[in-house]
């Protein structure tokens, strides 16, 4: 694949942003997390956690994601990026609309917003997977989505590890088990715990009826400007060889 300077200083920039040591905000942050969290309902825990859970069952196994993906085929570097901006901007908007009517409904709603914002999220890379030419019928390839996920929305601590993952993909892929022993060793409750807090602080506001639809449709477009952003860049790091 040949790529311009822009897209290389692109991808660089965002590389020593993933590789950067965990800042004092970083530290602070997930100290004040974790006094959030035991404040939090327990059934917004428990949404949140069988929401997650779902997500990756049906992502590693299900065909909920994969039934109308195809991958694109003899496409050029510049074709692959230009519909990956199509799909991000399309699945910003429909994540902005999803997130303002769950957040005008209070606590209810809002909390139905955890599962339906991960389903926009995880139809987003596995579109974006397929623009790049990866077949997301093959078990890693989708394994490889749930990293790209992890990499999003982890905390500063855990994103090096998983970087270092995603960053070195071809060499991990072959250690990787077969389906059934992945899914019987996967850590559900570390997994959940990374992405509700890295959401938690701004989502728990959505939560408010009348002001939650306003925090519900900025935060919901910029979890997805963010995914959209680690989405492009892991995947241009496996093309590129960068």
């Amino acid at each position: 694949m040949i790529a311009d300077a822009r897209v290389k200083d692109e991808l660089r920039s965002w590389q020593r942003k993933m590789e950067k040591r965990q800042s004092m905000t970083g530290r602070l942050a997930k100290r004040i997390q974790n006094k959030v969290n035991q404040i939090i309902p327990e059934k917004v825990h428990y949404v949140v956690t069988t929401s997650i859970k779902n997500m990756v069952h049906a992502t590693l196994i299900g065909s909920e994601y994969t039934t109308s993906v195809k991958v694109m085929q003899n496409k050029s570097f510049e074709e692959r990026e230009s519909q990956v901006d199509e799909a991000i901007k399309r699945y910003k908007k429909a994540a902005a609309v999803e997130g303002a009517g769950t957040g005008a409904g209070g606590i209810l709603l809002g909390m139905a917003d955890f599962p339906l914002l991960l389903g926009i999220k995880m139809k987003f890379l596995f579109e974006t997977a397929s623009c790049y030419g990866y077949d997301v019928n093959d078990f890693r390839e989708r394994l490889f989505i749930l990293y790209l996920f992890q990499l999003a929305f982890s905390s500063e601590e855990k994103r090096k590890e998983v970087y270092a993952i995603v960053s070195n993909w071809d060499d991990y892929a072959q250690t990787i088990p077969t389906e059934e022993q992945y899914l019987e060793n996967i850590n559900w409750k570390e997994f959940q715990l990374e992405y509700r807090d890295h959401i938690d602080l701004v989502k728990m506001l959505q939560l408010i009826p009348g002001f939650g639809a306003i925090v519900g449709a900025a935060a919901n477009y910029h979890f997805l400007d963010v995914l959209g952003e680690t989405a492009k860049n892991g995947y241009r790091m496996r093309l590129l060889k960068l």
